[in-house]
């Protein structure tokens, strides 16, 4: 027996997700051309395998357009609706419906005397494979979140999606601010749309935290901002001088929150005036906050891909340990 040609393509996946995961940790972007090769290599794959299906005996052919049909019909469509919904990110189920075209079929690798994936499934569509071992992956996260929290003694309503970290951590954290001025909230400011607002501004958190009373005033702001980039932890941004203010409180508009939204000309991921202005009292008077992490996750992604390949599907797995499958 051999692997077909097909199928060891398909292995050019496993890199590819692999550098993405690591840049999704890094920096939470994965550029859109990363997946355009790999969309185009599931093309052809497609493409190849239905010539292929097309000659072999009816049975055959017939699973052939069922994996196909589950994979594009249903998969597919499903991601998309995670992602509606937000339960992933748009680089996320970009890689997903690159997966959705690549994988309909179990692949068949041949190892000495072994063939992998050895775990198959009642189905046999390799997408939902993934899928599912992304998923269940990725319910770890909150469950090590959890586990560190009670081992610290950090016990909090979001103890399940948030960690603490010190406020001098914040400019190269990801995630959101999951705090207000009054105590814990799931809504606070995005940590991208405060890397933002401080580049565009010009200055730095330590700088904020220093001359709070000072810059909290919106005729401190600079005559002429920065560009606010994107957010991204490695973006850089030149610092311009600060106008001093004279000490004051009341103001209409607090730290210009509302100048630098109305200003810029792209959205901060939906953060409002009042988020941003709560976010900025938060951050300069508190030394350790919690934050949401958030998952990047492409790396579940990328594991629950290196799973399925060497050994198949965790769930049907578990199911057959516990008694409830035979696949």
């Amino acid at each position: 027996m051999h692997t077909s040609i097909p199928d060891l393509l398909r292995l050019l996946a496993l890199p590819v997700f692999g550098w993405a995961a690591w840049r999704d940790v890094k920096t939470r972007r994965v550029p859109n051309k990363t997946w355009y090769p790999l969309a185009a290599l599931a093309v052809v794959l497609l493409v190849w395998d239905g010539v292929t299906a097309m000659g072999a005996p009816p049975l055959q052919r017939k699973l052939f357009l069922f994996h196909v049909a589950v994979s594009l019909g249903f998969v597919a469509p499903l991601v998309i609706a995670f992602w509606w919904f937000r339960a992933f990110g748009g680089a996320d189920a970009k890689a997903f419906l690159v997966i959705a075209l690549l994988f309909p079929s179990y692949p068949t690798y041949h190892l000495g005397e072994w063939a992998l994936p050895i775990q198959g499934t009642v189905l046999g569509v390799f997408s939902l494979t993934i899928l599912t071992n992304t998923v269940l992956l990725g319910a770890l996260y909150p469950a090590a979140l959890l586990v560190r929290n009670l081992l610290t003694g950090r016990i909090s309503s979001v103890m399940f999606v948030g960690r603490v970290i010190n406020w001098d951590a914040v400019p190269t954290a990801h995630g959101r601010l999951l705090e207000t001025p009054d105590g814990v909230a799931r809504n606070g400011v995005d940590l991208d749309a405060l890397r933002m607002y401080l580049r565009w501004r010009g200055t730095t958190l330590a700088e904020l935290r220093a001359r709070a009373t000072d810059l909290r005033d919106p005729e401190s702001l600079p005559e002429t901002p920065n560009s606010p980039t994107d957010g991204m932890v490695t973006d850089g941004g030149a610092v311009v001088a600060q106008r001093s203010a004279t000490e004051s409180t009341g103001y209409e508009d607090p730290w210009g929150a509302a100048q630098f939204l109305d200003s810029i000309d792209r959205g901060a991921y939906g953060t409002t005036p009042t988020q941003l202005r709560e976010g900025l009292d938060v951050l300069v008077t508190k030394d350790e906050v919690w934050v949401s992490p958030g998952i990047p996750f492409i790396v579940p992604m990328f594991l629950g891909m290196v799973i399925a390949v060497g050994y198949g599907d965790l769930l049907s797995g578990a199911l057959s340990v516990l008694g409830l499958a035979t696949i």
